[in-house]
């Protein structure tokens, strides 16, 4: 986990954070509580208050003079401001900072930070672009896995699994990488997906599948080690699947989706929610097999289409070295041996 210092990370979409309502958020072992105030400034501190110990996203936000807000810490309600600085009972001055605030890069709607170290890969500008261009549906799949982030990471890039994990969900009957593109820390993959025709029933269960044809084109956009994009068209809408990776400590790590859609038709309207429901059942099978693998279990066979799995683990090996390598194109999807 050390060695990805230096990768953007985002904590959140302001859709996620109520005004003046503080919540926690984990990185690199690190808690750090995060709140949003009545003038939509963001603010992140350590979440551990320097008297006791106590957590302050179990505290409550105070309004200052100026419009800004102050986290209150639970135990004995000391004000801590936007810089880290509080005022001690009759003492009637504030204090040197006594929390370093976490640094924040905020790129509209979206909260990303580097952890306090040297960035060294940039953000990517394509989430601006898809903000300016679609219509953002809201926040799924938010949720703490008990695994490393190298795992995660490696499950997320298994374009095998679709037919294994998602079996039940989609009827996925043959996965195939028609293309991968390697460009260092960022690729693309195109993969063509068979899957059984859904019955009645299914479509009453769950609307969402009717914006899956019966050919699934997909069209996956990776930025190691941070985010991966689903590129979905169908004649109903287009969709920006985002998936966003955090590692929280060691052995847990955090994932969320942030969803767009550009509307073709008036279905699409119909089916947006139903399209996170959707989503969130994807994440919630894809936690539920972490919490069943032996991580550590030497691979000793090697399937078709696996080109993903070998990227990401080229890039955890060398990050942030591939940047430095020429784009490739066109990179042969079979690495069987």
């Amino acid at each position: 986990m050390q060695q990805l210092q230096g990768a953007p990370w985002l904590l959140a979409h302001r859709s996620m954070l109520k005004t003046n309502q503080p919540q926690k958020v984990s990185l690199f072992g690190h808690d750090y509580v995060i709140w949003q105030d009545s003038q939509a400034e963001i603010v992140a501190l350590p979440n551990a208050c320097p008297h006791m110990g106590a957590m302050l996203s179990e505290g409550w936000c105070v309004q200052q003079s100026d419009g800004s807000s102050a986290i209150a810490c639970p135990f004995h309600a000391l004000e801590f401001d936007w810089s880290g600085c509080t005022m001690l009972p009759g003492s009637g001055k504030r204090t040197q900072p006594v929390l370093k605030p976490l640094e924040l890069e905020i790129q509209g709607d979206l909260i990303w930070t580097y952890g306090g170290y040297e960035p060294k890969i940039p953000i990517p500008a394509l989430m601006s672009k898809i903000a300016d261009g679609y219509e953002f549906v809201g926040v799924t799949g938010d949720r703490s896995i008990p695994t490393d982030l190298l795992t995660l990471l490696l499950n997320m890039h298994d374009y095998n699994h679709q037919n294994g994990t998602h079996r039940q969900l989609f009827e996925i009957e043959q996965v195939e990488v028609t293309r991968f593109i390697d460009q260092g820390l960022h690729s693309h993959a195109y993969l063509v997906q068979s899957r059984k025709q859904p019955t009645w029933r299914d479509l009453l269960k769950n609307p969402g599948l009717l914006a899956m044809p019966r050919i699934l084109k997909a069209h996956l956009e990776n930025f190691f080690p941070f985010m991966g994009m689903v590129h979905g068209e169908s004649p109903i809408l287009d969709l920006k699947e985002c998936h966003f990776y955090r590692p929280e400590s060691e052995q847990q790590s955090r994932v969320f989706v942030l969803v767009y859609i550009k509307a073709h038709s008036a279905i699409a309207h119909v089916i947006k929610r139903n399209l996170l429901k959707l989503i969130n059942v994807v994440i919630e099978q894809d936690a539920d097999i972490l919490g069943k693998l032996y991580p550590n279990t030497p691979q000793q066979i090697k399937l078709n289409n696996e080109v993903g799995i070998d990227w990401v683990r080229r890039n955890y090996q060398s990050f942030p070295a591939a940047l430095a390598e020429p784009p490739q194109r066109g990179i042969a999807p079979n690495l069987s041996r």
